[in-house]
């Protein structure tokens, strides 16, 4: 008896994703921690059942260090998942329900998956790849009916105590590998940790609390909205469980009008979207009849969010306050926020950097460059990733002279506000002139006629690269490119205006809705620098 109280009190003293659940359920046992389609569970029936899959995991040999797979849309059990490893200090390695099998496969096997854990809609898919995967030794479906030669959860999980699994974790393990998208390569799994996780959430809370109006954030229903095999999702989901509010999740993939009638039938308080989520959310039909009037947070983060976006989200969300939030799966999700009460005049901005995380914007050799100029955002912090699992080339190349390069092209204002340029593999380099797409993207976004862009360089034998703009015409519009040209020469210098223009029906997108400029250079600009 006194060894395990020996361990509780171990694990209470440690930051740790794991203990932080069990505290909940000690404190709040009552509260609806999780809401996902009709079922609703409570901190202390939530706890339970990551209990039970603790047990089950072990009882498989999942031990430290060990990895366990989860390919699934959202739902409680992919939740749980993340809880249970974390107890036992397993690793969860979830993967992008979007990516090609092959690219599923390539993942599993890297990162070392010992176990997968998949949704029903992807029972084939695995069946497909099943041979290539060796190191799989055990299937777990979350299926209604028990799938061949798969174990299945609810069933599986039934047969284990609910009670703490008291495994001594350190707040340095890995919690999880986070596949960052492959940019001319492999992805890279960024291994994230214990105490990256929770230092960040102490970090948000601290920056979230100081605006007013947030003192009641704790009782927030909070909609988790994009997947959360992505950080930017999960991590928004993990922010909420933290204090100690409700955390609703999808039944749907990405639905605007399952979203207004979401907020409206749970009473939403506070979501994240990206700012190409915001624009189908705000092309609902009708978009004034839905309740909202509960919803106080609109969070954007992913791009910065158009000036006439956000002043339709004021429009038809006269509640919210909008924070504008920036970040990089490396840096455990959050680097930088810009509160509602800071915006006005600053509305393209990410805002200033978090407490206790240190930037330095420099040149190509590493040196700081002046207040004002633009150069490449690096960091130091105990929020930053602890490596890329199995890739030291990579690591050391990010982590040189003891600094994360995020490859984000920044300026910084006198006042310590960020200002995102572009990424810094995007930069265009024409006759000896550093273009930025994003300064172009935005010019487009004011033509009347244009619903998005993406501008990206092609090889040119005279000048190097030129610009090339591919665009979206709103829904009945058409344009020439001509016409497009024209519309960038009003405002643009006269060597940043696009020398060719596409026309396509949609732009291609991660999960998060983050345009893949790979795919456009792969189709549009065969002969581009990378």
């Amino acid at each position: 008896m006194r060894g395990k109280q020996a361990v509780q009190e171990t694990l209470g003293r440690r930051l740790l994703l794991g203990e932080m659940m069990s505290r909940n359920a000690r404190k709040f046992p009552d509260k609806e921690a999780l809401v996902y389609g009709e079922t609703r569970l409570t901190y202390k029936q939530f706890n339970a059942r990551i209990n039970r899959l603790a047990h089950a995991l072990m009882d498989l040999g999942i031990k430290r260090s060990d990895k366990v797979a989860i390919l699934s849309f959202n739902c409680n059990q992919f939740m749980e998942t993340y809880f249970a490893l974390a107890k036992i200090g397993g690793i969860a390695v979830p993967i992008n329900f979007r990516i090609h099998p092959e690219e599923m496969a390539y993942i599993i096997n890297q990162s070392d998956a010992r176990a997968l854990i998949m949704g029903e809609a992807f029972l084939d898919i695995v069946r497909g790849i099943k041979k290539d995967l060796p190191q799989v030794k055990d299937y777990i479906s979350i299926s209604e009916k028990p799938a061949e030669g798969m174990l299945h959860f609810e069933s599986w999980i039934d047969k284990y105590p609910n009670t703490e699994p008291l495994i001594l974790v350190d707040e340095d393990d890995p919690l999880f590998i986070m596949y960052t998208a492959g940019t001319t390569g492999r992805p890279k799994g960024a291994m994230i940790t214990h105490k990256n996780e929770m230092v960040l959430w102490m970090l948000g809370a601290s920056f979230v609390l100081t605006e007013p109006g947030m003192s009641d954030l704790w009782n927030f229903r909070a909609f988790g909205a994009p997947p959360i095999f992505h950080l930017a999702s999960f991590g928004f989901c993990q922010f909420m469980f933290f204090l100690g509010a409700t955390v609703v999740l999808p039944t749907e993939v990405f639905d605007p009008v399952y979203i207004m009638q979401t907020i409206e039938k749970e009473k939403i308080n506070a979501m994240v979207l990206v700012p190409a989520m915001t624009n189908f959310v705000l092309m609902v039909p009708d978009l004034d009849k839905y309740d909202t009037r509960s919803l106080k947070v609109w969070g954007s983060s992913g791009a910065i969010l158009p000036v006439e976006t956000r002043r339709l989200i004021k429009n038809y969300f006269p509640n919210v306050k909008i924070f504008d939030l920036f970040g990089q799966t490396e840096m455990s999700a959050l680097v930088s926020g810009l509160l509602p009460g800071e915006s006005e005049g600053r509305e393209t901005s990410v805002g200033k950097i978090l407490p206790f995380i240190e930037i330095r914007v420099v040149d190509d050799n590493d040196k700081d460059v002046p207040v004002g100029q633009v150069g490449e955002a690096v960091y130091r912090s105990s929020t930053v990733m602890k490596e890329y699992y199995k890739n030291p080339e990579a690591t050391r190349e990010a982590m040189r002279g003891g600094w994360f390069h995020g490859g984000d092209l920044v300026r910084m204002d006198e006042k310590g506000y960020v200002y995102i340029v572009d990424r810094k593999k995007d930069m265009i380099i024409s006759g000896g002139e550093n273009i930025y797409p994003a300064e172009i993207e935005g010019v487009l976004l004011e033509h009347p006629k244009i619903m998005e862009s993406a501008v990206i360089g092609v090889h040119d034998e005279d000048w190097g690269e030129c610009v090339k703009a591919i665009v979206v015409p709103k829904p009945g519009e058409s344009l020439s490119e001509q016409e497009v040209i024209d519309f960038c020469k009003k405002h643009l210098a006269s060597y940043k205006k696009p020398k060719s223009v596409d026309f396509i029906e949609a732009l291609p997108r991660n999960a998060m809705g983050k345009v893949l400029k790979t795919e456009l250079r792969e189709k549009y600009g065969k002969s581009v620098k990378y």
